[in-house]
């Protein structure tokens, strides 16, 4: 959504009598030229407000006094005649006070019957529950790449004012550049390019990994994601044939190829079946394979406890892995964060909003952001997610076979220096059977710890009898996982192909 777009819809707010909107942003800038643009074509008048000047109004010099206190400033707002927009800093938090409350919702009554409105804006902005009826939330979308490209503009101008500055992009590598700044606020694009620029008095090609690692370690410090980048993701897997070969088949939605007609970037895939079997492995495999960035959610640290805070998690955690698009986004166990652990309504229905806002999402984006969600309880799984068209595709992860248990031994052998061919692996293999990949991986290294305690290389007996002393899930919950196995086999499909 460009800013021309919320111009738009602010206008279009403002003609149909909203008395208050909430705009959530830490970007006052950017609000202040969306609020100054809408004035000027609704031809209104624009007065701004903080704790720290009180009312003013934008075309003259002085505020006005008397105003710096919350209810003094909307008791003289009630007494204007003219129609108006007026922008409140920071001012949910003064309605808390139980006259500023009464005060705001006299002014917003009164103005369901004028053009005027107030927005109010702030990193978060809390209405009390008689005052939210009142007011809409607009939200406003990160800069877009016409905002991006005057940003760089402004900072190579600033720049060469001071020193020669030499700017090396050809212009697929400037939308390359647009791309990597996608996603952060007009100030810390401005500070990532400048960052970049004055290591080596140039803008270049290079500087588009500088800024995608700036942007990666703000997405970091945010919290909701985390974030494994291309270069770091070595992860392998054995077997998965059905699945590699999908994927094989599915990276070329990505291509000009596919767009050209009118083919979609496939959406994501959901994997399902026994714990431990790889489907965390999968997710990291299928960045590696695509090379694409990796992004984590984990739903449990959507959660707040405050009202509306989880969906507002949720939309910036959705907005930030778009910023890193083209990108797999990982969901691991999702079920734990859009099932409510008591039942439906158990946490008062937020689950399935969650759930919600989810699923239009993934409907609806239009990013290049890849979803790989991971299950392990096919029991408690909301049937939305199941139904046919959500995911490109589902696919089932039973225990490996023989073939695929080799694999991850070599894997896992050789990953930690030892020479898989120095070992009877037909026997080894024999005696994991029922074992899952988590299960084999954690032999191996335990193999490793008594060899290491013996002061002795690692065999093949010593590694069987780290096995023999192992009592996999396949045995200690049979009933559960043969019954996940057969429900799956009979409606996904296998990775193994």
């Amino acid at each position: 959504m460009s800013l021309s777009t919320t111009v738009h819809d602010l206008k279009t707010l403002v003609l149909s009598y909203h008395p208050a909107v909430v705009i959530e942003t830490v970007e006052e800038e950017r609000v202040q030229s969306l609020m100054r643009a809408a004035a000027g074509d609704l031809r209104l008048p624009l007065f701004e407000w903080s704790l720290t000047h009180g009312l003013l109004r934008v075309s003259a010099p002085q505020p006005i006094f008397g105003t710096t206190d919350p209810v003094g400033a909307l008791r003289h707002i009630a007494t204007l005649s003219l129609e108006a927009l007026f922008h409140l800093k920071d001012f949910g938090v003064h309605l808390a006070q139980p006259a500023a409350e009464r005060a705001f919702r006299d002014v917003a009554e009164g103005f369901t019957r004028t053009r005027s409105t107030m927005v109010l804006t702030g990193p978060a902005v809390e209405l009390p529950s008689a005052l939210a009826y009142l007011a809409v939330h607009l939200d406003l979308q990160p800069p877009d790449e016409e905002e991006l490209r005057g940003v760089i503009r402004t900072v190579l101008r600033s720049l060469q004012e001071k020193r020669p500055v030499e700017v090396a992009l050809t212009p697929d590598e400037m939308v390359h550049l647009v791309r990597a700044m996608s996603g952060l606020t007009l100030n810390q694009a401005r500070q990532a390019l400048a960052f970049a620029v004055l290591e080596d008095g140039r803008l270049s090609a290079d500087d588009i990994q500088r800024i995608i690692d700036r942007k990666a370690q703000l997405i970091h410090d945010d919290g909701l994601l985390e974030y494994f980048p291309v270069q770091d993701n070595k992860f392998e897997i054995g077997g998965f044939g059905g699945l590699k070969a999908w994927l094989d088949r599915a990276q070329v939605g990505f291509g000009a190829e596919a767009r050209a007609l009118n083919l979609t970037p496939p959406k994501g895939l959901l994997l399902v079946g026994v714990q431990g079997c790889g489907k965390s492995l999968a997710a990291k495999f299928i960045a590696r394979l695509w090379q694409m960035p990796l992004l984590k959610l984990d739903a449990g640290r959507l959660y707040d406890k405050y009202i509306g805070e989880s969906e507002k998690n949720f939309r910036h955690a959705t907005t930030l892995a778009e910023s890193m698009a083209p990108a797999v986004l990982w969901i691991d166990e999702i079920e734990k964060g859009f099932v409510a652990g008591g039942g439906v309504d158990a946490d008062g229905g937020l689950s399935r909003r969650l759930l919600g806002s989810f699923l239009t999402w993934l409907q609806e984006r239009h990013a290049d952001v890849f979803v790989v969600a991971t299950a392990n309880d096919l029991d408690v799984l909301p049937p939305e997610l199941l139904r046919k068209g959500r995911f490109d595709e589902i696919f089932f992860v039973d225990l490996p076979d023989a073939d695929e248990r080799a694999a991850i031994l070599r894997i896992h052998l050789a990953l930690r220096k030892q020479d898989p061919a120095a070992f009877d692996l037909p026997r080894v293999v024999a005696a994991c059977e029922g074992f899952s990949g988590a299960e084999i991986e954690q032999a191996v290294i335990g193999g490793l710890y008594r060899a290491l305690h013996a002061k002795q290389p690692l065999t093949t007996d010593v590694l069987i009898e780290e096995i023999h002393g192992t009592v996999p899930l396949s045995v200690s919950r049979r009933e559960d996982i043969e019954r996940l196995r057969q429900t799956a086999r009979e409606r996904f499909v296998s990775v193994k192909g």
